[in-house]
């Protein structure tokens, strides 16, 4: 009997997806829809489970400088030459989640935000010694990766520090390799939703807004950015003073092929209702 290939359930890492055996939807359509459709800052606005984080993983493995290429034979994007040739490997790659800033309190998710941003710095520890850099740069990147002198392994920056570090580490990395910087922010919101309901939103929406002001707008070393979250209040709020954020639409192309082809190898069909249903699109997108 031939072996199932296994189901990625709860997996949002694709190198381990594309080497272990997991069946995948190959969604590296996205790619090409993202550099035709050209806009400097990318939001996606969708229901949860919906693959938004995979996808974001899958973007950093083809953009990332030192990328495998071998991770996208067979799929999509490969059959693009022209596109692998001109953007894969090609790029210094930051990448964040926000899923994990939710704490009861501001003093708390501050204190996670640092840990998120400290340890997507640390991966760049090279920048201590880069030759390009100077060496008031290189104290920039130690403040970004430094630990409390209590050797509990958090994160000292201070909170201007903070405010600037995505800014900062993606001038440090253009700087380094010669080369702008993607940005990828994976559920933005999640920070904000928590503290809506945990009554210090203010302070969040403040702490949001000069973050990704300084890394989304202002920023000459920004290739572009792709930001994930379930909320559309962005538009009206954290991202209002931005000069345009391009709300990219996937939907439709995962309706009319990743989910039809997941039915077919046995998924319960009332999931996708649902997902069709949560999307908002009518009972005729059902195939």
């Amino acid at each position: 009997m031939k072996d199932k290939v296994k189901l990625p359930i709860g997996i949002e890492n694709f190198e381990k997806i594309r080497t272990e055996g997991f069946y995948y939807v190959d969604k590296t359509g996205l790619i090409r829809e993202l550099l035709d459709n050209w806009g400097e800052v990318n939001l996606f606005a969708r229901p949860r489970r919906f693959g938004k984080s995979l996808n974001m993983n899958m973007l950093r493995c083809f953009f990332e400088c030192g990328c495998r290429s071998e991770l996208f034979e067979g799929l999509e994007i490969s059959r693009a030459t022209d596109y692998c040739e001109k953007y894969m490997g090609r790029f210094p790659v930051i990448s964040i989640t926000l899923k994990g800033v939710s704490a009861m309190d501001f003093l708390g998710a501050k204190a996670m935000l640092r840990t998120v941003i400290g340890n997507e710095a640390m991966r760049f520890l090279f920048l201590k010694e880069s030759p390009r850099l100077s060496e008031d740069e290189k104290e920039s990147y130690r403040q970004l990766a430094a630990l409390d002198s209590a050797g509990r392994q958090k994160f000292s920056m201070s909170d201007d520090m903070l405010a600037d570090s995505l800014y900062t580490l993606s001038k440090l990395l253009r700087k380094h390799y010669g080369q702008k910087v993607i940005l990828l922010i994976d559920e933005y919101d999640v920070p904000l939703d928590k503290a809506r309901h945990c009554g210090y939103y203010d302070e969040m929406v403040t702490l949001i807004r000069n973050l990704f002001g300084t890394a989304l707008k202002t920023n000459d070393s920004l290739q572009f950015a792709v930001l994930t979250g379930c909320l559309r209040i962005a538009k009206e709020s954290i991202f209002k003073a931005m000069a345009q954020i391009d709300d990219m639409g996937y939907v439709s192309s995962l309706l009319e092929d990743g989910m039809e082809r997941i039915l077919k190898y046995g998924i319960a069909c009332h999931k996708k209702k649902c997902m069709v249903q949560v999307a908002g699109f009518p009972p005729s997108a059902m195939v």
